[in-house]
């Protein structure tokens, strides 16, 4: 399956955050969350060197492909091609999605960050694969001035022809309004990881998002 074909198909993108993890084990809040539906998981690791973040994208990748889910590494672009990733998100100060492109290939996805429709569609013309839009509402995995608000998820809507993530702080009691303002994908943290229950709350969360389409 090409990668238009196969992001057109994902609505759940569920990111592990190293710092956000904790003391859980990585690969088991994983599995879980592919468990309950998870279609695409992203590794985030601002932390680690490298050997580390090298040894737990390569134990990722090995479970997402036995459960033949998208394996998505931030920012590490030369982690991303070692580990044989489906693709890598780069955010709006990391390499551009060119030279991305000439490290992974041009079968890879290349997801891009945008906290403006302006910059949405300039990731779309650099030939991103799909941006991801926000952080819609607050949220505890990154320092924000403000959130961007549900009116971007219309614009967006409105503007671009790749698929569009809403991100930041997105649960199941505000999933709602975001489908209202034209979200049908999202990309989630805490809503997945810190909740307590990984499986049920992807679950619940891909049931809503389904039904919504």
């Amino acid at each position: 399956m090409n990668k238009e074909k196969l992001l057109s198909r994902i609505q759940l993108y569920v990111i592990a955050d190293k710092k956000m993890c904790g003391d859980q084990d990585i690969e088991d809040v994983l599995s879980e969350a592919i468990a309950g539906g998870a279609q695409m998981i992203q590794y985030r690791d601002k932390e680690s060197d490298d050997e580390h973040f090298l040894k737990v994208a390569t134990k990722l990748k090995t479970l997402c492909r036995k459960k033949e889910v998208p394996f998505i590494v931030n920012d590490r672009v030369d982690i991303a091609l070692k580990v044989e990733a489906e693709g890598v998100h780069l955010g709006q100060e990391d390499l551009s999605i060119k030279e991305a492109e000439k490290i992974l290939g041009y079968s890879k996805i290349i997801g891009k960050s945008a906290k403006t429709i302006q910059q949405a569609k300039e990731a779309e013309r650099q030939g991103a694969d799909y941006v991801g839009l926000g952080p819609i509402f607050p949220t505890i995995s990154k320092q924000i001035n403000r959130p961007t608000g549900l009116k971007i998820l219309q614009e967006a809507k409105d503007s671009l022809k790749i698929p569009f993530f809403a991100i930041g702080g997105i649960n199941l009691n505000n999933l709602d309004q975001v489908i209202r303002a034209g979200g049908r994908r999202i990309a989630v943290i805490s809503a997945v990881i810190l909740s307590g229950d990984v499986k049920s709350s992807a679950a619940k969360l891909l049931e809503k998002l389904q039904s919504s389409t």
